[in-house]
């Protein structure tokens, strides 16, 4: 089984994302820039991103700041979110079952793969961080796919786009491919997925069944 990211793997909503984060981090007081954020955290469950700045830098963010984030996010995946360049094209190349291991919350998700006519492709087995118990770089979310696909961890292939990811799927038992095609690319972060454990990196969608079949299981 081929398990896949959302963010930034099928559809491009990094950019989205962090561009939000970032505006209302810095007109709290905290001046980020997205690139640092997408450069430093991303992966990782927006939840635990904002509890990590906060501590860092010492002072709560003002009562509902996140779910202002969250509710903005919302509305620009309803108008301007896209899928990765080719990803329909590359699925319908790849057999077999696939699966979707995402740290977004779950309505978020569906309605990002929906937006970009790709649940259909996937529905059931799209699955959250919020339904374990903890989020990537922990392998809760691809343990808790492959349990609920019937497939041995060991037989599934991960294809992710953040070093917490990478992570994650290594300490599930699974293999990782590193993809780097999202529109949130930066510099050096192939090295950073290689270095993380990722056994080859895609930066197309057109490339990537062919890496898939000499990956695969």
């Amino acid at each position: 089984m081929i398990i896949f990211d959302c963010d930034g793997v099928l559809v491009d909503s990094e950019i989205l994302s962090n561009d939000i984060d970032a505006e209302l981090m810095s007109a709290a007081g905290y001046p980020i820039t997205a690139a640092a954020l997408i450069r430093g955290y991303i992966g990782r469950p927006k939840a635990e991103i904002w509890a990590a700045i906060a501590e860092e830098r010492g002072v709560p963010w003002p009562d509902g700041l996140l779910e202002k984030a969250d509710a903005l996010l919302l509305e620009r995946i309803e108008t301007d979110l896209q899928p990765v360049a080719g990803v329909a094209e590359a699925l319908a190349l790849i057999p077999g079952r696939k699966a979707v291991a995402s740290s977004s919350a779950l309505p978020k998700l569906r309605k990002a793969l929906a937006r970009c006519g790709l649940l259909e492709i996937f529905d059931p087995a799209v699955f959250s961080a919020s339904q374990v118990a903890h989020g990537k770089p922990a392998p809760d979310v691809f343990l808790h796919a492959a349990r609920e696909c019937g497939v041995p961890a060991e037989r599934c292939l991960v294809v992710e786009d953040s070093v917490a990811g990478v992570h994650a799927g290594l300490a599930a038992g699974m293999r990782v491919i590193g993809f780097t095609g999202g529109l949130h690319s930066y510099s050096g972060h192939a090295a950073a997925l290689l270095a993380a454990g990722a056994v080859e990196i895609v930066t197309n969608m057109c490339d990537l069944s062919d890496m898939v079949s000499l990956q695969r299981p």
